[in-house]
């Protein structure tokens, strides 16, 4: 109470008096000040706080010697005394007054959540589960709810989300990033449809999705993702099966242990390629636009088949004849260091063998 009294009198005070003039320009002048933090602090202002509360807790909190100053510099300056919610940074060497100017920009503070090209939903949504600061509201959703959340009612979630980094606050919730994440897919897979080459052996831009799925799984070397893509629109075009250990992996789902045998490549799913004709029902992971890009600009090559050279690039053959030779070479003589994906600094994470 007795601070609110002060506070009311001291614009008249101001004026009245040089002495009082000089210690109010004093304490005033201590809101320029550097503040001295040991490390950065996160500072919290909630829904519906009063300015005065604010600067209350900055006293409280050790970043201002005392909230008079603050008010009466709210009350001189109305502008600079509208803050708004959130959580902000405050750094070592920042003054009362720059803390003040960043919660009235709303400069709130920001944490990040990464998809990877080639994940999964699954993938997705332990990640999201893992991000800090981040509020839970679909931990406990089954797939069908997310997805009527995000405007996609009976729709299958893999693929529909765009691999990409989001910043969010913590007044956000891990719906909020799905949203921006299925809209920003939408807007990709738009895009690229739009600008797609003719003749391609796609009815919708969904099964172009489903085809950049298999891209994205089957290489991370950007050079060679047209080429896959190529490989696999020739053989649609010819009525010949993908025959891609990718969609075999996701169709084991759990039951995948790191390794394909031969009854698992004659076992009839859904997304066997080697059983089935033409594309899986879904994609099986997250496509990047590269891929899309890919999927729906693919090399006019000749190719027909590929298999991984042990280094993270394939070897391209157009007869079969060739393809066994290359499989001989480079899959029943592998060499100690043999990988089937780019190094980590080459590429994203992804797998798989190639058309066989």
């Amino acid at each position: 109470m007795l601070k609110k009294l002060l506070l009311a009198g001291f614009c008249v005070a101001v004026l009245a008096s040089a002495g009082t003039g000089l210690w109010v320009w004093q304490g005033l002048q201590s809101l320029e000040r550097p503040v001295v933090l040991e490390e950065p602090m996160l500072f919290n202002v909630p829904q519906g706080a009063t300015y005065t509360a604010v600067a209350e807790k900055m006293e409280a909190r050790g970043l201002v010697g005392q909230s008079l100053w603050l008010q009466l510099y709210g009350r001189l300056f109305p502008a600079q005394a509208r803050i708004k919610a959130g959580d902000y940074e405050f750094l070592d060497g920042m003054s009362p007054k720059a803390m003040v100017g960043m919660m009235v920009s709303g400069d709130i503070k920001h944490w990040y959540v990464q998809f990877i090209e080639g994940w999964t939903f699954d993938d997705m949504r332990a990640a999201l589960a893992r991000a800090e600061r981040l509020r839970q509201v679909t931990s406990n959703w089954p797939d069908e709810r997310i997805m009527a959340a995000v405007g996609a009612q009976g729709e299958h979630p893999e693929g529909r989300f765009f691999p990409d980094t989001y910043a969010f606050t913590s007044n956000d919730t891990d719906l909020d990033v799905l949203k921006r994440a299925f809209s920003k897919m939408e807007t990709v897979l738009a895009e690229e449809w739009q600008a797609r080459e003719e003749g391609l052996p796609y009815d919708t831009p969904y099964q172009a999705l489903i085809m950049a799925s298999i891209v994205e799984r089957e290489t991370g070397a950007p050079g060679e993702r047209d080429r896959v893509a190529g490989v696999f629109v020739r053989r649609l075009q010819k009525g010949m099966r993908l025959q891609t250990d990718p969609t075999v992996i996701y169709g084991m789902g759990e039951s995948y242990d790191g390794g394909i045998s031969r009854k698992d490549l004659l076992a009839h799913t859904p997304y066997n390629t080697y059983r089935i004709d033409g594309l899986p029902p879904t994609p099986i992971a997250l496509p990047g636009r590269d891929s899309i890009h890919a999927a729906l600009h693919p090399d006019d090559g000749n190719a027909l088949y590929f298999v991984a050279r042990g280094d993270g690039s394939h070897k391209f053959s157009s007869t079969l004849a060739e393809h066994q030779k290359a499989v001989r070479e480079f899959q029943l003589n592998r060499r100690e260091d043999y990988r089937s994906s780019p190094a980590p600094d080459e590429a994203s994470p992804n797998n798989g063998e190639g058309a066989e």
